[in-house]
């Protein structure tokens, strides 16, 4: 069960995009962002707290720069979640791995090799696919800030990976990432609109946050304890969730060329991330 439990977190990552699709015709993406954020700073806050764990840390600079960047990664990923089909928002998503691949590799001045160009290659060729459809429609400009998110959400892995090299536990990279996200979606708030919560939006955010946070859960289990290549290539299960939901819900018919699209994505990503260029442990 250990790399299995990645399962229950694509499950659960592809309920949280239900609840974000759903709460999209009542919030905003940032006030999704301020809530999903807050019910999951409120629980590892217990968690530390109960535990006597300190939140003392040398590296704030670096805690702040994964914080923004993942902020800005779930800002236009919630986004594209209430713009475009369920399936094709977390795909383009799920594009991070490609470049995390393409980053690692700038970063350590390495030649690529021809079975990562041509794993990247394949995975771009996915999102040429699966964008096409939307090109001449007002889905693109949504297409394209899921594809940043994806950008967006490799630089935040790479920021957990540098973190993780200097020391810092799970626990604490988790807890000043969603206090970043809090308060950013916060401050985004006070700037804009906000609406208010009625009981029942108060249940589509309360499903938000509960499904995120046991998302989250599952996929640290996951890495602890399974084998990370095993659970990178089940981190692609949150595709088939979202896609069954996204056909359950609303119905949503996609095109064999967007299936195919998809198709390559995911393995792309999974090639991507056996072959590319591992950073070097401090």
């Amino acid at each position: 069960m250990k790399s299995g439990w990645m399962l229950v977190a694509g499950f659960f990552f592809g309920c949280m995009g239900v609840f974000v699709k759903l709460g999209a015709a009542y919030f905003s993406s940032a006030e999704l962002v301020f809530y999903r954020s807050l019910f999951g700073l409120a629980v590892i806050f217990l968690i530390i707290k109960g535990m006597k764990l300190s939140l003392a840390t040398p590296n704030w600079k670096m805690h702040a720069w994964r914080g923004l960047s993942g902020f800005a990664a779930l800002l236009l990923f919630f986004y594209a979640i209430g713009q475009l089909p369920l399936a094709t928002a977390v795909t383009l998503n799920y594009t991070a791995p490609l470049f995390l691949a393409l980053i690692s590799t700038l970063i350590l001045k390495e030649r690529p090799h021809l079975p990562l160009i041509l794993a990247i290659l394949l995975g771009f060729a996915g999102v040429v696919l699966l964008l096409r459809p939307t090109l001449h429609q007002e889905q693109l400009a949504a297409g394209l800030m899921g594809l940043a998110s994806g950008f967006l959400a490799a630089i935040a892995y790479l920021n957990v990976r540098q973190l993780g090299q200097l020391g810092e536990p799970e626990w604490r990279i988790v807890f000043y990432f969603t206090l970043v996200s809090t308060v950013g979606g916060g401050v985004w708030m006070a700037a804009h609109t906000f609406h208010p919560v009625s009981p029942m939006n108060f249940l589509l955010l309360l499903g938000l946050g509960t499904t995120a946070t046991l998302a989250q859960l599952a996929m640290t289990r996951a890495y602890r304890e399974g084998n990370t290549l095993v659970v990178g290539s089940l981190a692609y299960s949150t595709v088939v969730f979202a896609s069954l939901w996204g056909i359950l819900i609303w119905h949503e018919v996609l095109s064999l060329t967007s299936w195919t699209g998809i198709a390559l994505i995911i393995l792309s990503g999974a090639l991507a991330s056996r072959m590319a260029p591992r950073l070097p442990v401090a």
